[in-house]
């Protein structure tokens, strides 16, 4: 990298770090933020707090909380309410009086959104009828997100700061079942103030936001029931509030478990665990009036709703000038999932979630974390701020941390054998297309890079599960693992993909024993490519069969997009092939490269950018039986849903993925610039008001995005049908491989056109949807933070490699995380690396297209420790 380039790349960061709505990373108190969002930008703010594979409840952009996700389904919009007519959910309370007697009394949110005022009965949003705080922001650096209310009718100010702990390599610490929520009480006056925070919040165990069918006309929708919970008043060593249970729900159902609201054991409570009878409004008027003469609650006999309300008040001073806090935590414990594919042949069709073995009930999950909290809270806050004082530009941070929230929502979970699934996506109130897709993970890079057990995992199940005698991988997992291989459809995008995915997380962990066990079925998949009938029947190195892939549809004939996968899975398998001691087969992998990459140069590449050349098969009796299993085109002499000589979006995913795993260029590498260079010229849409989307709109009016295809030349009547629309996961891959050549300006262009798009005015920043919420392509962001670091990790070979420009950037392999500071001396450069969590064996330190340094004894960097290295220019 040159001096030029060097000086373009600051300049570019730069630009990309001013954005006039959203202000650079610094740290507010103690908290680091990454984005401010003002009053205009909160409507659609819904950060998801809690662990991975727990579920989470939202902190939304005024402070209230909503899409309560904990019962094992998707509840987007989901917020529990407790009494007949749905009026009142979850909400938090504060109550003041001055020394002079002045009271006040009003929840802890800012205003509605004025699209929340009209409704056939008024307001239709729950908790409406509250007064709140006049004025509101909101400030984020996931997985830390804070709510700035204040009021000129209000003696404090307040800030809500809420989070669960995301520590890297550390996944049980990431996996709580639980939503930390800390009130900040600032005292702006010169006397001091009584104040008391209220939470409150029904038992709706039983009800976990999806609906049943109304039954009959005009019939609203009805939410799953809970039925006969109770809410009793705790106080035991390390924690005190109300414990939620149920009699009268199933405990075979997904929605049965335990609830608790807590605060510490040395707080001074008052407490409800049922409010008044509901008649025309007196309950929550005998709330209102109780709580708002001192901030104290009067207990109420249980009124005999099935989803009692529980309310619990913490008392505290604020001296003058002074600030207190107050902390509530709220956790669960839903131990029953069902299957994402259920059947009827006697095998359970329940699962047992991962986070539910380790603790005994809600109340288990507070009493074992509280005294843990202010640790696990230290380590997140080391890498987050880690993460956003890094040089890297803005757009970057943000677009590679918040997604990271996909993990902890319901598009992910664990079984009780610690394994990790996830779906693509989730509607509003169930999963989307299940079984830990192939052809979608393969983009996600946030989870090997952060969480490499999750991912080893994952591709245990592929090959040691859902991987056949044969080698036929089912890119859907069906579940339970005895089931695995049900599903008996392959991609070639998601099998290829997954050799690729094998290959890093083998060369990032040094797992050699995984390696052992798993090459045989490695082996197999590869072997898949050249069967009767097949993706690559005849060992040429070009893909040209049946391909059925992420388009959701079969590709027939060589194209870019599975012709590069299978270059790099080739690369892959003849590393993975030599280490393991098959030279013969890593020999045969090498040399159909080399052929496949010519060809591929010499025959798809048109000047601009690759092409699909269509090839119909003679007849159906052509195509090996498993890859005839869903073929949309029917008429298979005229084929439908190609991509013909179409520019396509991620036409270069395999050599983005080839460049995540540091396996070099697959094709000629001035193509692959000058395609890149075709992408920005055809598919960037500058204004999408104007232009003709057929099928699903992620953008909208004048916003900018890459359509997944464009046509500049000739179309096909019936191109693959997602060819107009636009979508984030593909957009990252693209623009990161624009990176990966030195096109950065474009690459970030792209990525800020996307977070422009999700700023919470429009769209949630922490859900960027596809085939549905929280989607797990759009986690390819993290592969940005790659690209511009230029990191790379081999425990095998013990060596690290970053890019050798200077600054200060964050590195993680899924195991251990840390930051470089690469700084110019002269002519060389000093290195100074500090691992933060875990420790670090190298054998070679190296700065790419610049130098390295190996040493003679190997090195082991352990937590904390900083150890410089001046690299020589070569």
């Amino acid at each position: 990298m040159g001096i030029k380039f060097r000086i373009f790349l600051f300049a570019v960061m730069l630009v990309f770090t001013i954005n006039a709505q959203k202000t650079k990373g610094y740290q507010s108190e103690d908290w680091p933020v990454l984005t401010t969002y003002d009053v205009n930008h909160l409507a659609k703010i819904a950060m998801p707090i809690g662990g991975i594979g727990t579920g989470t409840v939202s902190l939304g952009g005024r402070g209230d909380l909503r899409d309560w996700e904990i019962m094992n389904t998707a509840a987007k919009g989901y917020i529990p309410t407790s009494e007949k007519l749905r009026y009142i959910g979850p909400f938090f309370a504060l109550h003041t009086q001055t020394a002079d007697g002045k009271k006040d009394t009003r929840v802890l949110e800012g205003p509605l959104d004025f699209s929340l005022y009209e409704g056939a009965f008024g307001s239709p949003k729950v908790n409406h009828g509250f007064p709140r705080f006049e004025t509101c922001s909101f400030m984020a650096a996931y997985p830390f997100g804070q709510v700035l209310l204040s009021d000129k009718k209000v003696p404090l100010e307040v800030r809500i700061k809420a989070f669960n702990p995301f520590i890297p390599g550390d996944v049980n610490a990431s996996g709580i079942p639980m939503a930390a929520i800390t009130y900040e009480l600032t005292n702006t006056t010169d006397k001091a103030i009584f104040a008391s925070v209220c939470g409150n919040m029904p038992n709706f165990i039983g009800e976990d936001g999806s609906v049943r069918e109304p039954k009959g006309r005009g019939e609203a929708l009805i939410p799953v029931g809970a039925k006969e919970n109770q809410n009793v008043f705790r106080k035991e060593k390390n924690a005190q509030g109300i414990f939620m249970s149920s009699k009268g729900v199933a405990k075979d159902f997904e929605a049965w478990g335990t609830m608790a609201m807590t605060t510490s054991s040395n707080e001074n409570v008052t407490y409800r665990t049922s409010w008044g009878k509901e008649v025309w409004g007196n309950s929550r008027l005998d709330f209102w009036d109780d709580y708002s003469i001192d901030g104290r609650l009067e207990n109420r006999e249980h009124n005999g709703e099935d989803r009692p309300m529980a309310s619990m008040a913490v008392e505290l001073s604020v001296p003058a000038s002074t600030s207190r806090e107050v902390t509530f935590y709220i956790t669960w414990h839903f131990p029953n999932r069902k299957t994402w594919t259920p059947a009827e042949d006697g095998i359970s069709n329940m699962l047992t979630n991962y986070y539910t073995t380790q603790y005994k009930d809600a109340w288990d999950v507070v009493e074992k974390t509280m005294q843990q909290l202010p640790s696990l809270e230290s380590k997140t806050k080391e890498f987050v701020n880690a993460f956003v004082n890094s040089d890297l530009p803005k757009v970057v941070k943000e677009a590679a941390l918040y997604n990271t929230s996909t993990l902890r929502t319901q598009t992910c979970f664990r079984t009780a054998d610690g394994n990790f699934y996830g779906w693509e996506g989730t509607s509003d109130n169930k999963g989307v297309c299940h079984g830990n897709c192939t052809h979608v993970w393969n983009y996600d890079q946030a989870t090997p890079f952060l969480f490499g057990e999750l991912s080893r995992s994952m591709r245990e199940i592929e090959f040691a599960h859902a991987t056949d005698d044969k080698g036929m991988m089912s890119f859907r997992v069906n579940l339970p693992l005895e089931r695995a291989n049900e599903f008996s459809r392959p991609a070639a995008d998601g099998q290829l993909g997954a050799i690729m995915k094998m290959y890093r997380d083998w060369q990032m962990s040094g797992d050699n024993e995984l390696l052992e066990k798993l090459w045989p079925k490695v082996k197999k998949a590869m072997e898949f490519c050249w069967i009767e009938g097949g993706w690559d029947p005849n060992m040429d190195g070009i893909i040209d069969g049946c391909q059925h892939n992420t388009m959701d549809v079969q590709y027939f004939g060589p194209n870019p997009q599975m012709g590069i996968w299978y270059l790099g899975a080739l690369k892959a398998a003849s590393k993975m092939a030599d280490f393991s001691g098959d030279k013969k087969f890593a020999k045969t992998c090498t040399k159909l490269f080399k052929k496949g990459s010519k060809w591929i140069d010499e025959n798809l590449f048109n000047g601009e950018y690759y092409v699909h050349h269509i090839e119909p098969p003679k007849s159906r009796d052509d195509i090996a039986a498993p890859l005839l299993k869903g073929l949309e085109s029917k008429d298979l002499g005229s084929l439908d849903y190609q991509l013909g000589k179409g520019c396509l979006v991620d036409q270069l995913v395999g050599q983005f993925m080839a460049h995540i795993c540091d396996l070099g260029y697959l094709t000629n590498q001035e193509n692959i610039k000058t395609t890149l260079n075709s992408i920005m010229k055809y598919n960037l849409r500058e204004d999408s008001s104007s232009g003709f989307n057929s099928m699903r709109s992620f953008v909208l009016g004048d916003e900018k995005s890459l359509v997944m295809a464009s046509y500049p030349k000739e179309r096909p009547l019936y191109p693959f049908p997602y060819f107009t629309e636009a979508m984030t996961g593909f957009e990252y891959t693209a623009a990161i491989g624009m990176m990966y050549e030195g096109q950065v300006e474009n690459g970030l262009t792209n990525i800020k056109n996307i977070r422009d798009r999700y700023n919470g005015l429009k769209r949630n920043p922490f859900n960027e949807a596809e085939c549905g919420n929280n989607y797990a392509r759009a986690m390819a962001s993290w592969g940005a933070v790659v690209a511009l670091s230029g990191f790379h990790y081999s425990a095998v070979e013990k060596r690290m490699q970053f890019t050798s420009a200077s600054g200060n950037y964050f590195w993680s392999n899924g195991n251990q995380y840390g930051t470089v500071v690469i700084e110019n001396q002269g002519n060389d450069r000093l290195v100074k690396l500090t691992v933060l969590n875990g420790e670090v064996s190298l054998e070679s330190l190296q700065l790419k297209g610049f130098g390295n340094t190996s040493f003679k004894n190997e090195k082991v960097l352990r937590q904390g420790e900083v150890q410089e290295f001046l690299i020589k220019r070569k």
